[in-house]
């Protein structure tokens, strides 16, 4: 059975730089081959629960300030309308018709660059409590048996105000909260996790919150946290990938 995954999707020019981050997404990909993507990102928030019905999802660039070549990336996955309506039924979650973020289409790009899985986005309901985000992510763990992949995509760490370098050394007040989310993921304290704007240095991290809530919907989806991959780009923007098996 497919694990959950959480990503942390860091800069946009993840899909064009070759960091330890972008490669692993690469390899990643060779690994898991699902019918279909289910994916929670923490760039489509939204006050009540929705869920694209798009047949072929526009790629959005949702950003500014970057190359040329980064609003040139186009990622034509096709959608599956089926999924996505029988999901607004089950979640009771509003059919809409969207393109794909570029939280999910940045690492998706790199982990399936043929574009050949077919991707539904729900998006993040900014005025859920984090219980009610994991609890989302347990209704979601059926789609695993399926061999649909849920993904949660938002940032383990995520303070642009203090953004640097891509090699820039980390900060401790980084590496703290990090740390802390790891233990408490390996340990499956997910009392701590449910809990976490708590967690030392929390808001230093995360100004906002919608780039670790996605890890909930994530958690509440799998079993067991196991990380895949560690790295740390910018000096703040932590890169790790959790598997919930």
């Amino acid at each position: 059975m497919l694990p959950s995954l959480f990503i942390s999707h860091g800069s946009p020019m993840l899909a064009l730089t070759r960091t330890p981050a972008h490669d692993f997404l690469r390899q990643l990909g060779r690994t898991l081959r699902p019918a279909a993507v289910v994916v929670i990102s923490a760039h489509w928030a939204s006050r009540q629960l929705m869920v694209s019905t798009s047949e072929r999802p526009e790629t959005i660039h949702d950003f500014g300030g970057f190359p040329r070549e980064l609003f040139e990336c186009q990622y034509p996955a096709p959608g599956e309308p089926e999924l996505a309506n029988r999901l607004a039924r089950e979640l009771d979650a509003m059919p809409v018709e969207r393109g794909l973020d570029h939280g999910a289409w940045v690492p998706l790009s790199l982990m399936y660059p043929a574009a050949d899985v077919p991707v539904v986005s729900l998006s993040l309901p900014t005025g859920w409590s984090n219980a009610e985000l994991a609890t989302l992510g347990e209704r979601l763990a059926v789609l695993r048996e399926e061999n649909i992949l849920v993904v949660g995509s938002g940032s383990l760490t995520h303070d642009l105000r203090s953004i640097d370098a891509i090699e820039a050394p980390v900060p401790d007040w980084v590496s703290t909260f990090a740390d802390w989310v790891h233990e408490r993921l390996i340990s499956d304290d997910r009392d701590a996790l449910l809990d976490w704007q708590k967690a030392p240095q929390a808001l230093a991290n995360h100004p906002t919150p919608e780039h670790f809530q996605p890890l909930l919907v994530a958690m509440g989806a799998g079993g067991r946290a196991e990380r895949r991959h560690h790295s740390v780009e910018h000096g703040v923007l932590t890169m790790d990938l959790y598997a919930f098996t």
